[in-house]
């Protein structure tokens, strides 16, 4: 299974090609608008502390509270994340630092996710509620379905395909959360005037639509695999019978 010509040529090869071109089209997008400084010259982190502290002035009924929201810095480069546990926005060194188009959209982004945390945004939970099964499906999964082909018992080989869905949920449970993450950044970077012309936003928009394919790619990727190995499954059932 694991030389098999098809899985190379129709899964290999492809989501390699897939994740190369949007993880260089990510860093190219990064790297171009890193370079351009926002007009209001706040940092990344200078804009984070920003929104949150205007989300909290304008206290509207149904709004967020980002109130206990901290901004903190982490190793590393583009580590950026929020973390729902200790309600923290950690950002890497180039994003909290730089006065850039580029630094401001990717806090304004994780600073999306604090406000999904804050609304109990519904796929957001649902996501955070899989991770259990998803981290033993991706471990169980393709040991049952290489059991299954070896020990030619099918039904634990579907029982292994089950398990290797779950990844596939997520990437598809992932794709909203950060559509929606990139869109509540575009609204308030806009709102709160931390960038000022239409150059900026187009910045702004070019570096969050480029991290948004990376999601997409992930999608694809995932979903070829499962198809192949729902593929190699039904083979073997076909064989036996």
């Amino acid at each position: 299974m694991f030389f098999d010509p098809t899985y190379l040529l129709c899964v290999a090869l492809p989501s390699m090609l897939l994740m190369g071109i949007t993880s260089w089209y990510v860093k190219h997008a990064y790297n171009k608008w890193s370079r351009v400084r926002a007009s209001s010259g706040l940092t990344g982190a200078d804009a984070a502390r920003q929104l949150i502290s205007r989300s909290v002035n304008i206290g509207e009924a149904g709004s967020a509270d980002l109130r206990n929201v901290r901004v903190l810095g982490v190793g590393g480069n583009l580590t950026d994340h929020y973390n729902p546990q200790d309600k923290t926005l950690y950002l890497s060194p180039s994003v909290a630092n730089s006065p850039s188009v580029a630094a401001v959209a990717v806090a304004a982004h994780e600073l999306g996710h604090a406000m999904q945390d804050a609304e109990g945004y519904a796929p957001l939970r649902f996501r955070s509620a899989i991770v259990p099964m998803v981290n033993i499906g991706s471990n169980l999964g393709w040991i049952l379905i290489l059991a299954g082909l070896l020990l030619r018992i099918t039904e634990v080989a579907w029982l292994g395909v089950i398990f290797f869905a779950g990844g596939a949920l997520f990437a598809l449970a992932t794709l909203p959360v950060e559509l929606n993450a990139s869109a509540r950044a575009k609204q308030l970077v806009a709102e709160a005037g931390i960038v000022h012309t239409e150059e900026e936003m187009r910045g702004v928009n070019q570096v969050l639509n480029a991290a948004a394919l990376t999601y997409v790619a992930g999608l694809i990727t995932a979903v070829m695999q499962l198809l192949y190995y729902v593929m190699l499954v039904s083979g073997m059932g076909r064989r036996r019978n």
